[in-house]
């Protein structure tokens, strides 16, 4: 499984953690998504009265004993460390591999990751099975058998001669890529000049994704930003920045910083790679931040099942009533995600981007070369319709609409390539694609270009948390789940309307960029000034 490999079965002295994911009632999800539509309404006078955890556990919470079974379960064979989360739906436990062998009737293998020696996991090898009043009450059992694969950052250096100054604006290291004063002229955001209490933003990182002060002090003073992390959760480790193993986190924590300073920044880490215990971690805190940035992602059919993808989506549902911003990069395959064109042609969409509780960002390129100005579709950025979500309600008009029109033009995919009643994505986007790739400090202080969503994200991110900044200033709620304010404010977007596709494997179709909402750059990239009068504005 990509960079994991096998070493031995598990023995005594290897510890299973594993995650016991409770169902909830549908009726009452039903119920609890209506109410999150009301208060992430732009329209509804409930705007921005978000839910405490503790609501939010007395609305969905597993009813009756289902918490009691599964401990009682798990007690039976000895296990006594487990926790319970605040919203009530989560049982995380601890115990010996030839312990979890047992509850789970299955065996679990030990295995390591092959560029972070230091990281290994125990994970089944043969599936595993759970009694029947056990598996009536638990949706599915997380971190025991998906192996991590992370999207890498697309890398290139020899940066050129530029047109516009700004360019030029981290020195010679970096000219012709795009600097933090590329983008403020682009999108038009203002610096922050004092941080309104209560603000808050993170960018979550996996797998050996650490940072150095060393690359975060070189970038800024080449640029004339400055970029700090107020606070490292799950730990870090400098030392391997200086080998160039940090490029997704430096890029990430450079760009949101660039853009966002000095609103206090949470780096989340992880050494493995599971959405759903990342969303959870974030939710647990005592002040969870409110805009989360997330480059990383898979496609929905390299999921272990699909209910596994109802809850993390569930979980997206629960941030979003507290109040929370979740992004997330596109992916950089176009319609094909990291699985590829196969050969029936089939696109495969990405997860979570086809969430329809998170915010997914696509790709663009400057239409000329280093110059500011008009976007087009980067070829690369991914977008399409989920195969696992129908299309939401705030969405459904502008799908419709692309369909019409991409039919009208003759540019519409074939039919049974994609799921045309899915969630579509992304939502909006922003610079990442490889024209002028995004200038980081990597390696300890050396300059080198990176393409990608994941640079889109944390941009987009960054801009999202400056404009929580400007409504808390003014005593109001922090903006939380955002979508239906994209979709209801699609005039403050750059359109992206050139017609290129996202068919990143040439010889495809993808689907071309129109007038309006389009699943290969959503709505278009930010227009600053006009999200903050829509964002001001809100209740």
């Amino acid at each position: 499984s990509g960079n994991w490999l096998k070493e031995h079965r598990a023995g005594a002295e290897d510890t299973v953690e594993a995650m016991f994911v409770l169902k909830h009632d549908p009726e009452a999800m039903k119920a609890f998504e209506s109410k999150l539509l009301d208060i992430s309404n732009p329209k509804s006078k409930n705007f921005g009265k978000y839910m405490s955890k503790s609501e939010i556990k007395d609305a969905i919470g597993p009813k009756g004993d289902a918490v009691k079974t599964v401990v009682d379960y798990l007690q039976s064979f000895g296990v006594n460390a487990t926790t319970v989360n605040a919203n009530g739906d989560m049982i995380q436990v601890k115990m010996p591999a030839p312990t979890a062998e047992k509850v789970f009737s299955t065996e679990f293998a030990k295995f390591r990751h092959m560029k972070e020696r230091g990281t290994s996991i125990n994970r089944i090898t043969k599936p595993y099975h759970l009694p029947e009043e056990i598996a009536s009450v638990v949706s599915v059992v997380e971190d025991i058998m998906r192996f991590p694969s992370i999207r890498e950052p697309l890398l290139s250096f020899g940066a050129e001669a530029s047109a516009d100054a700004e360019f030029g604006a981290c020195g010679s290291g970096c000219n012709g890529y795009t600097t933090p004063a590329v983008l403020q002229s682009a999108y038009g955001y203002t610096d922050i000049t004092s941080v309104s209490e209560g603000n808050s933003m993170s960018v979550a990182e996996f797998q050996g994704q650490y940072y150095d002060q060393t690359d975060l002090d070189t970038f800024s003073s080449a640029c004339d930003v400055t970029v700090t992390v107020e606070e490292a959760v799950g730990g870090n480790n400098e030392k391997l920045c200086e080998r160039g193993g940090c490029v997704e986190s430096l890029l990430d924590i450079e760009y949101i910083g660039a853009i966002s300073h000095p609103i206090p920044l949470t780096v989340v880490y992880s050494s493995t790679f599971s959405l759903f215990d990342w969303v959870n971690t974030v939710m647990e805190m005592d002040s969870p931040p409110l805009v989360n940035s997330v480059s990383y992602g898979n496609d929905e059919n390299q999921q272990t099942s699909t209910e596994y993808m109802e809850s993390t989506n569930e979980a997206f549902m629960q941030a979003g009533a507290m109040g929370l911003s979740i992004l997330f990069a596109s992916g950089d395959q176009g319609v094909w995600g990291r699985t590829g064109a196969s050969k029936n042609g089939k696109f495969n969409p990405d997860f979570p981007g086809g969430s329809p509780y998170v915010t997914a960002v696509g790709g663009t390129n400057f239409q000329t070369k280093s110059v500011i100005g008009a976007e087009s579709t980067w070829d690369c950025g991914g977008g399409g319709f989920s195969d696992e979500f129908e299309t939401p309600s705030w969405q459904q008009d502008v799908v419709t609409t692309y369909f019409s029109e991409a039919a009208a033009a003759g540019v519409l995919p074939d039919s049974n390539l994609y799921n045309s009643k899915g969630r579509g994505y992304p939502d909006l986007a922003a610079l990442g694609g490889q024209t002028n790739p995004y200038c980081i400090s990597t390696s300890g202080g050396k300059f080198g270009g990176v393409a990608g969503t994941s640079a889109s994200c944390p941009v987009v991110a960054g801009i999202f948390a400056n404009l929580n900044n400007e409504r808390m200033a003014a005593g109001k709620a922090p903006m939380g789940w955002l979508n239906q304010f994209i979709y209801a404010n699609p005039h403050c977007f750059n359109d992206v309307n050139d017609g290129s596709m996202n068919n990143c494997y040439k010889g495809y179709d993808g689907f071309a960029a129109l007038d309006g909402w389009d699943p290969a750059t959503g709505f278009g990239s930010p227009i600053y000034s006009c999200l903050s009068t829509a964002a001001n504005a809100l209740p």
